[in-house]
């Protein structure tokens, strides 16, 4: 015959502090405030906890007490694992960390993959904050965390009046990846963008989807770009532009092996993402295109596998974005008036980009 399992009963603070013969309040101190407490006592009052099964203060109920969580949310606009696999979002993510580390409060990641309507993920989430990054103006997620009473920081996108933002002048940046590549003498010039809204399109962007975008920085960039290349004599209407839903190398390579196969006579790509361009490093060498002599390459983030691929692009401070975002943050309830924090960003030459090759070149080689 089986007998049932008799386990102890879980001591209580009540309990422990009965056991010391302290106060309620000294053994709460013990893990809230122990400066409060000499280190011996609180020695004491832990090694009691461990010996008689005491977890510590519920959190729960501390919160509820308190009405603060103690976390800060961070909304992104994709799946979980993006925020560990992309080199951009791990930068973001360590400098938010870092800023949270420093503050003694935790991170709680809230994904809002895009198509996903469901927004209950972000009214359960216990924080005292959020930072968004990088949404469509449109997105449900951000609709909901605006409504909720506390603060929020967006990183990169949208940009909405009476919130705090931190991100670099994407128009001034992509201005001088312009600048430089029309400066080399290209005129056969191709793009490839991320992607401009939640419906998914992995092909040529029209004039109106480029205008109508709801990634904002994806439109600002593509606006700069067809401005910068009306005033160098370049027609944006005959520039194509591919747009890939999706982040990673291998559709950077797609991307740009659907631009190469409709348009061979390009000289020079220009990507809003080192990833895109990566991939499209990739597409050029499988073609057996030299880069720079037969295609100019660029980027835009400055990441570390760009860097060691020699890549032409933009760098901008990823971890500084974390951590500023962090900070302002942290510091919401001392302010009154929302506060915009623009990031420097700095145009790195590297040795993907140089002038076309010229009529004859391409007719003899080199």
């Amino acid at each position: 015959m089986n007998r049932p399992m008799r386990t102890r009963r879980q001591a209580t603070l009540a309990s422990l502090a009965a056991e010391l013969g302290v106060s309620r309040t000294t053994v709460s101190n013990a893990y809230n405030r122990p400066d409060q407490l000499s280190p011996e006592l609180r020695r004491r009052v832990l090694e009691t906890a461990r010996r008689l099964g005491y977890p510590g203060p519920d959190p729960v109920a501390r919160s509820l007490r308190t009405r603060k969580a103690g976390a800060v949310g961070l909304l992104l606009t994709e799946n979980l694992s993006y925020a560990f696999r992309d080199p951009a979002a791990v930068g973001v993510l360590e400098g938010l960390a870092l800023a949270c580390e420093k503050a003694g409060v935790g991170l709680h990641l809230v994904p809002a993959s895009p198509g996903r309507e469901e927004v209950a993920a972000v009214h359960r989430a216990g924080v005292d904050g959020f930072v968004v990054y990088s949404v469509p103006d449109d997105d449900p997620h951000l609709e909901a965390v605006l409504s909720r009473p506390v603060p929020t920081v967006i990183i990169d996108q949208p940009q909405l009046d009476n919130v705090d933002r931190v991100a670099p002048d994407d128009e001034d940046a992509i201005v001088r990846v312009a600048n430089h590549v029309v400066g080399l003498g290209h005129r056969q010039i191709g793009v490839l963008c991320m992607r401009l809204a939640r419906d998914r399109n992995d092909g040529f962007v029209p004039l109106e989807r480029q205008q109508q975008a709801r990634y904002h920085v994806q439109r600002a960039r593509l606006a700069a770009l067809a401005k910068t290349f009306e005033a160098a004599g370049v027609d944006w209407n005959t520039v194509p532009v591919v747009e890939r839903f999706n982040h990673t190398v291998d559709d950077g390579a797609t991307a740009a092996r659907q631009l190469l196969d409709a348009h061979p006579r390009v000289t020079a790509i220009i990507c809003t993402s080192d990833i895109l361009a990566l991939g499209a490093l990739a597409e050029a060498g499988r073609r057996g295109l030299r880069v720079p002599a037969d295609l100019t390459i660029t980027g835009f983030d400055g990441i570390a596998e760009a860097s060691r691929a020699g890549l032409t692009t933009v760098h901008q401070p990823v971890l500084e974005k974390g951590k500023a975002a962090g900070k302002l943050l942290l510091e919401a309830n001392e302010r009154v008036e929302p506060k915009v924090i623009t990031l420097p960003t700095e145009l790195r030459i590297g040795t993907t980009s140089a002038p076309p090759r010229t009529a004859e070149e391409q007719w003899f080689g080199p």
